[in-house]
This record gives C-alpha cells, sequence and structure tokens, in this order.
C-alpha cells in the first residue's frame, strides 16, 4: 500500500486525534445505532451536557459527525459508514490484542 501524500495524513493524524478521547468515543457508540437529541446521548455516556455539547462540537467540525435539525431540536448522527468501520476496526483490534495477553 503506497504512503498517502501529507495532505491525507494531516486529515487522518487531525481524525484519529479527535476520534482517541474516551468522551468522544462513547458518543461515536452511543450513535452508532441511529441519531440522537443531546439529551440521549448525555443519558447514554453520563456526561454533562455542556461536556457533551463541547465534544459533538469538536465531532462535528472533523465531520465525525452531522446534524439534523428539527424545530428547535437537533439531532445528532454519525457522518457515514466510514465512522462506524473506524470503531469497529478499531474495537477488533484491541479486543484480539487483550485475548493474547
Amino acid at each position: 500500500m503506497p504512503i498517502p501524500n501529507d495532505n491525507i495524513i494531516d486529515g487522518m493524524e487531525n481524525m484519529l486525534n479527535i476520534a482517541s478521547d474516551s468522551t468522544r468515543l462513547k458518543i461515536m457508540y452511543a450513535l452508532s445505532d441511529g441519531e440522537k437529541s443531546v439529551n440521549e446521548i448525555v443519558e447514554a455516556v453520563g456526561a454533562s451536557q455542556s461536556l457533551i455539547s463541547h465534544q459533538l462540537a469538536v465531532l462535528k467540525k472533523a465531520n465525525l459527525v452531522s446534524t439534523r435539525k428539527e424545530k428547535t431540536w437537533v439531532f445528532y448522527s454519525l457522518a457515514d459508514h466510514h465512522v462506524i468501520e473506524l470503531l469497529q476496526v478499531a474495537n477488533e483490534h484491541v479486543v484480539e490484542i487483550l485475548e493474547r495477553e
């Protein structure tokens, strides 16, 4: 597999750095079964509303989540199937390592 150009490498580094936060990972897992409001994400993750809102803004800026507005409500979802695949591959890799130990 050839090494991607520097722009792609920089984008990958940024995405992986953003995704590596435990709260953001929990948010992405909470969204893996479909869109949710901030309140639903707060309940699923067990963190404060202000923390969840801040982390959602970070994930949205990194194009890892997307939003849909309905009147005064904002619903969040994973940006696309690549985010789910990223979570699945990382999970499988860590589980295999832990099983070998």
